[in-house]
């Protein structure tokens, strides 16, 4: 699965599941944007990277202070219809908080976590201290927070709400130096990094720096050692061997069978997105493939068919599946709009020999998606 990620005309960036997106800039943002990212000798058809077109300024967008961190002396907008990028609500730029200055503060409302995003350039700094500093000024600092998300998205969520074992951190830049990658390569260390980059035909994409290692920060010396130990006391990185935990070897087995198809076939530019209690498969851009959610005898497994509106609308790329040996349980899950309602496809498997059946019904909705 390639590590990048898509950037589309129609991401949405403010909304319930919304961050930001790297689209619709007007025409003197786009010019100074493109003089930035100098890489004109790659070709696009060569990348592995998921691009788009640069697109032209959508007039109802926030602000997000960007471009002051990548040395354009320019505010641009983002288009905050629907976000999908990073699954978030996008709440303020440039939030001070003691000694620090938030590039964007965003709210994960899966989780019910907030999410730091930095945008960095050049190599001189620590994403290890950096980040866990801003991890722990949260966390010493929670209702400041809260008072932000209430403020700025007119909302009024409580202290007991907020999930701050998943509170995280993502790192925005055009290059990462191996050190910096190499700082964050533990599997319980709270910090995305993503490397953006330019194209000679206009576009732009992100690529994820995803670690490989399965050693844990607690086990190395950090002059913030004190810092780090306080903040992992509290934010809790979810692994899918915890996920798997309570599983039977038997499906443990099936799940790495499953595991196998989907990295090594032809599942291009997505990702398994690790969350408390099931793991999230999904596209680079977020859009829901499926959920699995991990049983002492079974792996349940809940694939995404679309969204119903009002009037019998239905949401892009909808999807229903050809269950042609009828294994799937077909649901519809109402909103709280009452209307509204999600289209899902229910199947357990407690047996090697479903694996590849349930693939099959996975890449109907992938092909959906892609």
């Amino acid at each position: 699965m390639h590590k990048s990620l898509i950037l589309l005309s129609d991401i949405k960036v403010s909304h319930s599941k919304s961050a930001y997106a790297l689209c619709f800039f007007s025409a003197s943002i786009v010019l100074k944007w493109l003089a930035f990212f100098k890489d004109e000798n790659k070709n696009f058809k060569d990348s592995p990277f998921l691009t788009t077109k640069i697109l032209s300024e959508d007039n109802h967008s926030n602000k997000i202070w960007f471009a002051k961190h990548l040395s354009i002396n320019l505010e641009f907008p983002f288009n905050i219809s629907r976000g999908e990028i990073f699954d978030l609500d996008f709440i303020s730029s440039e939030f001070k908080i003691g000694e620090f200055r938030l590039d964007s503060l965003c709210f994960d409302k899966e989780t019910n976590s907030f999410v730091i995003i930095e945008y960095k350039k050049g190599s001189s700094y620590s994403v290890v201290d950096q980040g866990y500093s801003y991890l722990s000024v949260m966390l010493n600092n929670k209702s400041d927070f809260i008072l932000e998300y209430n403020e700025k998205c007119s909302k009024n969520i409580k202290r007991g709400t907020i999930n701050w074992s998943q509170s995280r951190i993502i790192f925005i830049s055009p290059s990462f130096n191996t050190y910096q990658k190499n700082s964050v390569n533990f599997t319980d260390i709270p910090f995305e990094l993503w490397e953006v980059k330019r194209y000679s035909n206009d576009t732009i994409s992100l690529n994820s720096i995803t670690p490989n290692s399965k050693e844990s920060i607690n086990k190395i010396s950090n002059k913030n050692k004190s810092v780090i130990n306080d903040v992992n006391k509290e934010v809790k990185v979810i692994s899918q061997e915890e996920l798997l935990s309570k599983s039977s070897q038997k499906i443990k087995d099936i799940w790495y069978n499953l595991e196998e198809k989907l990295i090594e076939g032809d599942f291009s530019d997505t990702r398994f997105n690790y969350k408390p209690g099931y793991n999230r498969f999904s596209m680079l851009n977020n859009k829901v493939i499926c959920y699995f959610n991990f049983q002492k005898n079974k792996i349940k497994i809940d694939i995404i068919g679309g969204t119903i509106y009002q009037k019998n609308k239905f949401s892009k790329q909808f999807c229903e599946l050809d269950d042609f040996k009828n294994l799937t349980t077909k649901r519809y899950k109402p909103w709280k709009d009452g209307t509204t309602k999600q289209l899902e496809y229910s199947i357990s498997v407690t047996d090697v020999n479903q694996v590849q059946y349930v693939v099959d019904l996975i890449k109907q909705k992938y092909n959906s998606l892609s």
